[in-house]
């Protein structure tokens, strides 16, 4: 691939990373279906991450390990899009998951990802949310 512009995968990563970013600076209450943040209609605060997953050709999910905070190793499947290269290179944020009573909450973990978008088939966009500690 000569830039992003070809990869349709990197396309979507990076209208994902601009609506992360619009959260921050609008005004959270717009109702309007071209509302340029994510979430439906928060009334206090918007959504800051649209949670994503990959998958690989194969249809397997990319599941990356990382340290936690007390030097155990974990393994996530869920990632923050953090930004995408000319090259079509995606940095993304691991967030840890925990599920109480089937609602599923989101956790940075101060660990990303270099991954190479050609070798990516799918990705499952999830609820936007909040994830604590951006």
């Amino acid at each position: 691939m000569n830039s992003n512009l070809d990869n349709c995968l990197a396309k979507i990563l990076n209208a994902i990373k601009i609506l992360q970013n619009n959260s921050r600076e609008f005004d959270c209450n717009d109702t309007s279906c071209t509302k340029p943040y994510l979430g439906p209609n928060p009334t206090y605060l918007c959504f800051n991450t649209r949670p994503i997953m990959l998958y690989r050709c194969d249809n397997s999910p990319v599941t990356l390990e990382y340290q936690t905070s007390e030097n155990e190793t974990a393994t996530t499947d869920v990632f923050r899009v953090e930004s995408v290269t000319n090259d079509s290179v995606g940095v993304l944020l691991l967030n840890s998951t925990t599920d109480n009573e089937g609602n599923r909450t989101f956790t940075t973990t101060n660990n990303y990802a270099t991954i190479n978008l050609n070798c990516i088939c799918a990705i499952k966009c999830l609820n936007d949310t909040i994830v604590n500690n951006i």
